[in-house]
């Protein structure tokens, strides 16, 4: 993977991660659609996902919980807006209670996956969240959310080397 770039724009209330990967769409199109793929890598590294649900579909919910290294879990919930495979995928999400039910805690916010074919048959995968308020945006940097986007995104080509 090369790590392109994070980009804070607190004036449009977004934050985008972009990465490419030596894979066409259609590969890293299945790192979300499939939970066990999506597990490997969607927690920062010491923070694995469990996805307890994941109905890949619009309207489709999911719900997770990340386990720390200290035994906690930070819970979360998804909300498919927009699926067009294999270049779009828009969710809403927030943090979630033990049920999965949302808290509200820190709002939600709405990111926009979009995969783009490079040269040489590889793809870009940018990750754009869109935040509420300029408060929601910088609470999420404050908690670690752009470090943590880069470590997570850092374990995809492992998962994609076992092809």
């Amino acid at each position: 993977m090369t790590f392109i770039e994070a980009v804070k724009d607190p004036d449009a209330l977004t934050m985008t991660m972009v990465a490419e990967f030596d894979r066409p769409a259609e590969r890293v199109w299945k790192l979300w659609e499939d939970p066990r793929q999506l597990e490997r890598w969607w927690g920062p590294p010491g923070w694995p996902a469990t996805f307890t649900r994941h109905d890949f579909a619009v309207p489709g919910r999911s719900t997770y919980y990340m386990s720390g290294p200290e035994g906690e879990k930070a819970h979360g919930w998804w909300s498919r807006l927009e699926i067009a495979e294999p270049t779009t995928l828009r969710v809403e999400d927030g943090f979630a209670d033990e049920n999965g039910d949302p808290t509200g805690d820190l709002g939600s916010t709405v990111f926009t996956v979009t995969l783009e074919p490079t040269d040489g048959g590889g793809t870009r995968m940018s990750i754009a969240s869109q935040f509420e308020s300029a408060e929601q945006l910088q609470a999420m940097v404050d908690m670690g959310m752009e470090e943590g986007m880069k470590g997570s995104l850092g374990q995809i080509d492992a998962i994609l080397a076992e092809d």
